[in-house]
């Protein structure tokens, strides 16, 4: 439906049907809406900051990571084939 159809359609409806769905409307902007925080409380830090950067960094089993990798796939698909 388009936006025009959706206009007349509303118009044509009695006032109190007008006032409900301009109630649902309201409801369904809260329902759907994107939460949103104030600006000046986003903190942008720097990717080297993160702390989930470097935390395998002791893991010395995934110091060669695409060896690691390519073991971990070949066990994996081994018990799912046997």
């Amino acid at each position: 439906m388009d936006w025009k159809r959706s206009q007349r359609e509303m118009s044509a409806l009695p006032a109190e049907a007008q006032q409900e769905g301009i109630d649902f409307i309201a409801f369904l902007r809260a329902r759907y809406a994107l939460p949103t925080a104030p600006a000046e409380s986003i903190k942008r830090r720097a990717l080297r900051d993160e702390p989930f950067v470097g935390m395998w960094r002791s893991r010395r089993d995934l110091r060669a990571s695409a060896r690691w990798l390519r073991a971990l796939r070949q066990r994996e698909w081994a018990q799912s084939r046997g």
